[in-house]
């Protein structure tokens, strides 16, 4: 079996074989690898393999978008102008356009090497400020007004009801009562559809001097990008840091982008990885004191139950950190943590369960009751394919076929890191499913979803070393057209 090689790699006959090279430390090269060389048969299959669920992924879309423009010109039904995205038609160049350019053409050529060489706390800090830059620089395509300072204060967003909350105990015993349309004063569309530690957050940033829709973006932005972090120091420590490495590129250029800037789910998405990596942390005792960093991502498992109604289902991935760590040492000081954002908000009149069921009724009332289920149970994942990209797919579908091995091998722990990290993307993926059988995310996925596409990424480290670029060029100009030819706003 050859080594892999950083910038180049030829993949083994074997998934085994496959995983177990890709552990290797970033930069060591076998002296007898030949990259000339013809590819095994079967390094050539897996190729095919990856354009075929690629060339798939696109098929999909494409009949999202044909199918979609059909039943929404004769029935209207999709509520959704340019199905299946949230979008309008609108072609426009704007102050981020060189940024993004720019940003995408250093990612692709220099990101891969970078990656492989740079220490890894600089490497942390290079993924995060790579990130923010890339979310702000597609955000002001739209401009700064359009894009990022009057995002979050529309009459469906968060920052139209901060004068409401005035008497913040007062109003979460009184929270329930304007979920439904038709209550007095109900709420926001943003704001009913969440609990309120979504609201919350931008009360708080209100009050210690940082009003306005323009903090509220930096906000949204900075933390939301900081979500790579937390997903590279889970990947790290549960399956090898050579795989984190290679992960870099596609999470710092995720096509996301388009959504997170500027959205509150880009912040969702945050709080619950870094609940996902301090579990992780904790589970593996890679920190000095586990049963804290266990506590803390407890407490941040809480706070994101009372962001987003769906991020419940993050428990998927939660699970799937214990089950490759092989333990249960983390689960009490965890739930122990857990326990403490609903008992407070409980404790202050808010009552979830009810909440819950008062947003399901809203739901129906508005779009979610006029929105075909048998269209977007599949379109959905259209969305996600475009938020993801086509390197995302190709990795799900080697983390597919690498699961069969990775599950044999869970009683012993004797995964190889590729196949850690396939259980891991697909425990999101499940989640991700999940959410879509639910009925509750018809449409407007590719926001919603992106506490649970942020997992998918990592799979794109499963690819061929040599083709990164190709993929992340096939991720990444989708997310660009997209940006710069349609409006994506709420």
């Amino acid at each position: 079996m050859k080594t892999e090689d950083t910038t180049e790699d030829t993949e083994s006959t074997q998934h085994t074989e496959t995983a177990e090279s890709t552990d290797r430390p970033a930069g060591t090269a076998d002296t007898e690898a030949t990259d000339q060389a013809a590819p095994p048969p079967e390094d050539a299959r897996a190729r095919r393999h990856d354009l075929t669920a690629a060339a798939l992924a696109v098929l999909l879309v494409t009949a999202a978008i044909l199918i979609g423009r059909y039943v929404q010109n004769r029935t209207g039904t999709l509520q959704v102008q340019w199905p299946p995205l949230l979008a309008s038609w609108d072609p426009h160049l704007g102050p981020g356009t060189p940024a993004a350019l720019t940003m995408a053409v250093l990612v692709v050529a220099y990101g891969p090497p970078l990656a492989a060489r740079l220490p890894w706390r600089g490497l942390l800090a290079a993924a995060w400020a790579g990130s923010t830059a890339w979310v702000f620089s597609m955000a002001l395509i739209d401009g700064w007004y359009r894009g990022v300072e009057r995002r979050l204060t529309t009459k469906h967003e968060y920052l139209r009801v901060i004068d409401r909350f005035d008497d913040i105990p007062a109003t979460l015993r009184d929270f329930t009562n304007h979920i439904v349309i038709g209550e007095p004063g109900n709420w926001p569309a943003h704001v009913a559809g969440h609990p309120p530690g979504a609201t919350l957050t931008f009360v708080w940033l209100d009050r210690i001097g940082l009003g306005g829709g323009a903090w509220a973006a930096v906000w949204c932005v900075v933390v939301g990008s900081s979500a790579v972090l937390a997903a590279l120091i889970t990947v790290r420590v549960l399956a090898g840091e050579h795989l984190a490495r290679r992960a870099v590129p596609f999470l710092v250029l995720a096509p996301a982008a388009v959504w997170a800037g500027v959205s509150a789910d880009g912040y969702f998405a945050a709080v619950a990885a870094w609940s996902v990596a301090l579990l992780a942390l904790a589970a593996t005792r890679r920190v000095r004191f586990p049963g804290a960093a266990a506590v803390g991502g407890g407490l941040l498992f809480g706070w994101t139950c009372y962001l987003s109604y769906g991020l419940g289902l993050m428990a998927a991935v939660l699970l799937a950190v214990l089950v490759l760590a092989r333990t249960a040492r983390p689960v009490v000081p965890f739930l122990l943590g857990a326990l403490v954002v609903p008992a407070a908000f409980t404790l202050a009149g808010f009552n979830w369960w009810t909440a819950y069921h008062l947003l399901v009724e809203r739901y129906y009332q508005g779009a979610g009751g006029v929105r075909p289920y048998a269209y977007w149970v599949w379109a959905n994942l259209a969305c996600a394919v475009l938020a993801a990209g086509l390197a995302a797919v190709a990795g799900v579908r080697r983390s597919a076929s690498y699961a069969p091995g990775a599950v044999r091998t869970l009683r012993t722990g004797t995964g190889a890191p590729a196949q850690r990290l396939a259980l891991l993307v697909l425990a999101a993926l499940v989640a991700l499913l999940a959410a879509d059988l639910s009925g509750m995310s018809k449409a407007e996925t590719e926001r919603i979803w992106q506490p649970f596409l942020l997992w998918l990424l990592p799979a794109a480290a499963l690819l061929p070393a040599r083709t990164a670029r190709y993929w992340l060029v096939a991720s990444v100009v989708p997310a660009l057209l997209i940006n710069h030819l349609l409006w994506t706003g709420w």
